[in-house]
């Protein structure tokens, strides 16, 4: 215990703040794009390999919009529906045909959509990064740093986007169609509710998730047409620590991934801190494959 103190107390606290800080705002980005990754999964089966590119069109429509009209805002709202509408549509033309074949063929299906749209990026926009200018410029003191009002925006609007999509779960009508298919495909089915476009809608509220999550991190990152390998890779950890197809537990878990690597960069490399996350996930599949953060069945 002396030992544990002791390391603990070696630990420059201005810096456990700010990495504390630094992993929350980035688990939420991160919770955001794993929740929509987290729900194809648990309602279609679908292990969508695309989703890191959603993340990239909807930064780039961002950039687009902002170029266009000046409002970081309605950048947001125009890219997360231009993004749900080609979700819905990808979803319609290249998965519903696929519906009930063997899973590796929608996987096949997704990682070819994800190499189309990365080239037609490259393509279209070239290989220069762009920026999304922050909507809030100004600082606040922490410690020796001037940290941004942007960052603690981001995790906030993150936190109330995922909040909303909950509620909407819950209690909406189309939310509860959603649960009723999560449950039992065939007897939802039965009841009346439409699965295949329940299916369309939830990929389309995945694809909208994703983009939101690009508009709001494209001011802290340059926005290019590989940007999103990392974050997918990074939301498909989440949600095998999370559970697959637990909402809840991915949420958790992003948030739970985050800190460890804000932590570990105060010892190593920013870059080689992402190992960590790696390490959690080994872990997760040797000793508790259902997910870190799935309740026990008693």
């Amino acid at each position: 215990m002396d030992v544990v103190a002791q390391f603990f107390q070696s630990i420059p606290y201005d810096q456990l703040v700010i990495q504390t800080l630094n992993g929350i705002v980035t688990g939420m980005i991160l919770a955001l794009v794993a929740s929509g990754l987290t729900l194809i999964f648990g309602i279609m089966d679908v292990v969508n390999f695309a989703h890191g590119e959603l993340f990239m069109f909807g930064a780039y429509i961002g950039v687009i919009v902002l170029a266009a009209t000046g409002s970081f805002w309605l950048a947001l709202i125009l890219a997360t529906l231009v993004v749900a509408i080609l979700g819905g549509a990808l979803q319609i033309v290249t998965l519903r045909p696929l519906i009930g074949r063997d899973p590796l063929t929608t996987i096949l299906a997704t990682f070819g959509i994800s190499l189309v749209l990365q080239n037609y990026a490259l393509w279209q926009f070239g290989p220069v990064a762009r920026k999304i200018n922050e909507p809030i410029t100004t600082h606040f003191n922490l410690f020796y740093l001037e940290y941004p009002w942007y960052r603690l925006l981001i995790a906030l609007l993150s936190a109330l986007i995922i909040g909303a999509f909950w509620l909407f779960l819950k209690y909406g009508k189309y939310g509860i169609w959603i649960r009723a298919t999560t449950q039992d495909r065939v007897m939802a089915q039965a009841m009346g509710i439409p699965v295949p476009w329940v299916h369309t809608g939830v990929f389309a509220i995945g694809a909208a998730m994703a983009a939101a999550s690009g508009v709001l991190f494209g001011p802290l990152v340059g926005v290019n047409h590989a940007m999103g390998l990392d974050w997918v890779l990074k939301a498909f950890i989440v949600v095998v620590v999370g559970g697959m197809g637990n909402l809840g537990g991915s949420i958790a878990a992003a948030i739970f991934i985050s800190l460890l690597e804000s932590y570990a960069s105060i010892w190593m490399n920013p870059s080689q801190a992402v190992i960590v996350s790696f390490v959690v996930l080994i872990l997760t599949l040797l000793f508790r494959p259902t997910g870190l953060f799935v309740p026990t069945p008693k």
